[in-house]
């Protein structure tokens, strides 16, 4: 009888989620080509295609669709198996605060799956921009919450958890073969500002990119304001303007503009945890939970 290996399930989740090699390979820390490998013996194995695939994304097919729900329950049945041994039961109520597109892209699976673990918790989760989530900690009102930070400039007693790479982004597939010059006179014609969609200020995503056209002399002008991740989507894709988002996050129906390009250098965005220092054992669980979760999805 053959075993099937939970990493291959695991890189098979994720480029189920992303329909896309590259973000895949970023999100797991390999290399496309080892990615691709994975697939393929995944594939091999299971002796069918699993994805459909073209020059710009890949989709699951019906096979595909049919392992994508048996791969998610034994990847979180081996997680909650081994997190249960790890730690004793816990219960009791965290208030958790997160930046909206974490919690979007990341939080939903690690919150059900610990919860799965510690059926006796229960979360109650706010979404906020991160310099107000700061705020609303230090006026106590949250237990724990994720916030984004410059590299070198953390907040005191931050917990690090990965480090995201930031792009610029926008609608149009034919922008990845212009030089950032050749864009400015192709969307700013007489010397106009460029049209940027960004998140109201304070955002860490904001500032980097506004102090990134500043260096580089560029006149810029916020057309469209969104607190939320999926506005900021819709508004790129109406062709309102560009916007930064981490590299792993970009949509499919948006592209990512390359700094090879000459767009002006962004700065990376350390995502950390900062926890009230008096945690009772439930927060201290969740914490190690996130850690132990982002290091595995992160892990070189």
């Amino acid at each position: 009888m053959q075993n099937i290996d939970i990493n291959l399930l695991r890189t098979f989740i994720t480029l189920a989620e992303t329909q896309s090699f590259t973000r895949t390979a970023e999100r797991v820390h390999r290399s496309q080509s080892a990615v691709s490998m994975q697939i393929a013996k995944l594939e091999e194995q299971l002796s069918c295609d699993l994805f459909e695939r073209n020059k710009r994304n890949v989709r699951l097919t019906i096979e595909g669709e049919k392992l994508r729900s048996y791969a998610s329950q034994i990847v979180t049945l081996s997680d909650s198996l081994l997190h249960s041994f790890d730690e004793p039961d816990v219960e009791g109520n965290i208030i958790f605060g997160s930046p909206e597109d974490f919690a979007t892209n990341y939080l939903p699976d690690i919150l059900a799956d610990f919860v799965k673990v510690h059926p006796r918790v229960t979360l109650d989760v706010n979404c906020d921009l991160t310099l107000t989530l700061i705020k609303d900690f230090e006026r106590k009102k949250y237990d724990l919450i994720v916030i984004k930070q410059e590299p070198g400039k953390l907040y005191t007693g931050a917990i690090p958890l990965w480090r995201e790479h930031i792009v610029w982004v926008g609608s149009d597939p034919e922008d990845r073969n212009i030089t950032f010059k050749k864009l400015i006179k192709k969307y700013c014609p007489d010397g106009s500002a460029l049209p940027l969609v960004l998140s109201p200020s304070p955002c860490v995503y904001r500032q980097g990119a506004l102090d990134a056209l500043d260096k580089a002399g560029v006149k810029w002008k916020v057309v469209y304001t969104s607190p939320s991740y999926a506005g900021a989507t819709a508004a790129v894709k109406a062709g309102l303007g560009f916007t930064v988002f981490p590299g792993n996050m970009v949509p499919n129906e948006l592209v990512s503009l390359e700094q090879a390009r000459g767009w002006p250098k962004l700065k990376d965005a350390e995502m950390c945890l900062l926890a009230k220092t008096n945690q009772i054992p439930v927060i201290k669980s969740l914490i190690s939970f996130i850690q132990d979760r982002i290091a595995y999805n992160h892990r070189i």
